[in-house]
């Protein structure tokens, strides 16, 4: 008996045929991006060290234990720097971000032009780390938490600005058309229909970062801008281990205790 294939047949046989060779170029071409990598990172490493490296971390790690307990009296100023330096530089990002937003949202921007500016600052600020803009900023400002306080500002200025666009644009326009149709101005549009709607979303981005801030504050002291990593880097370089692995614990414990404010905070909002 003869098999007869219809055109649909051969058609989703040829579909998957292109759909295989295209899964498989892909591959191919990831694999290749990854050898290629290797292959640059291989040639610039001083594998001697690498393998050394057990057996120095081994020494490293001896060093540390035990933990210098007498010298957490010294750190209970830094870390208030750091606590300080994430809380105002996560306050000075949401009083810039929430605008940005409201700029850069397509249902809420005065004018393409200017969504344009408000996506460039959102992209700039993202893509500078925060250890960045704090070294730039400690040659201008000079060392300190200052330094610190507005790098985390501006690292967090477009984080906090995408998230709350994107929420923005996802709001119910049923309500804001609502709104409009009772004869309501621009302003109470935006006050009563889109505001209520965006503002957990505010709250809850605002106590997400600070959770973060709380994290990257502490390597800020590293370039000099203040907080608990003065102290990390100073005892790394004083080769003072056991000051090292107090100042780590405290870091995790400062973390933990962030976290789950924010966790309770954001629970509560939401």
């Amino acid at each position: 008996m003869a098999v007869i294939k219809t055109n649909n047949e051969i058609i989703w046989k040829r579909r998957t045929t292109k759909k295989q060779l295209a899964i498989w170029l892909a591959w191919l071409v990831g694999i290749s991006i990854v050898l290629f990598a290797w292959s640059i990172i291989s040639e610039r490493t001083v594998w001697f060290f690498v393998q050394d490296a057990p057996r120095q971390a081994a020494d490293i790690g001896g060093r540390m234990v035990p933990p210098k307990w007498s010298y957490i009296s010294k750190l209970i100023t830094p870390v208030w720097d750091t606590i300080n330096i994430a809380t105002l530089g996560t306050v000075i990002a949401m009083i810039i971000a929430v605008p940005v937003a409201f700029c850069a949202a397509r249902n809420t921007t005065p004018h393409s032009t200017v969504r344009v500016v408000a996506l460039f600052i959102i992209v700039s600020s993202r893509s500078v780390n925060s250890l960045i803009w704090a070294l730039m900023l400690v040659f201008i400002l000079g060392p300190g938490v200052l330094a610190g306080t507005i790098a985390i500002g501006l690292r967090s200025i477009g984080f906090c600005a995408k998230l709350i666009y994107e929420s923005i644009e996802e709001i119910d326009e049923n309500q804001v058309e609502a709104i409009k149709a009772t004869g309501a101005s621009n302003l109470q549009r935006m006050t009563y229909g889109i505001l209520p709607q965006v503002l957990p979303t505010i709250a809850g981005v605002g106590i997400y970062r600070w959770d973060i801030n709380i994290r990257e504050s502490t390597i800020l002291g590293l370039v000099g801008a203040g907080g608990i990593g003065l102290q990390l880097s100073a005892s790394i370089n004083t080769l003072a281990w056991t000051q090292v692995s107090t100042i780590l614990l405290v870091i995790l414990v400062t973390v933990f205790i962030s976290e789950w404010v924010s966790a309770k905070v954001r629970g509560a909002i939401i």
